[in-house]
């Protein structure tokens, strides 16, 4: 509480204040809103999985590199990236940043 007084107290200090909660409520925001954004479907048992992460706009060369990082990128298709052999236990973070609107699971052949 020591602390927070003279931050309180002055306007700069306020502002920085508000500043660190906005940004510490939008990460706590995306980790929320994560596992909304992941589709059933997706098979429960497998380690691996093929899946198709969809967004509200047509992919640019950053949010593929993006995906890379968590599989295999097969292509992209109007608003959507193919990830494949992503692991299961990454979807989450997969389905986090604030541009993912879905994960789905990826039809096979397609």
């Amino acid at each position: 509480m020591k602390l927070i007084r003279p931050l309180l107290a002055s306007s700069k200090g306020r502002i920085v204040l508000l500043v660190l909660v906005a940004i510490v409520g939008w990460q706590v925001w995306l980790t929320i809103a994560a596992p909304a954004k992941i589709a059933a479907g997706i098979p429960p048992d497998a380690n691996r999985v093929d899946v198709r992460v969809v967004l509200p706009f047509v992919p640019e060369r950053f949010h593929v590199q993006e995906m890379q990082s968590f599989g295999r990128v097969s292509g992209t298709r109007e608003n959507s990236i193919e990830v494949r052999g992503v692991n299961r236990d990454k979807l989450t973070a997969l389905a986090r940043p604030f541009w993912v609107r879905q994960v789905e699971p990826l039809e096979q052949g397609g």
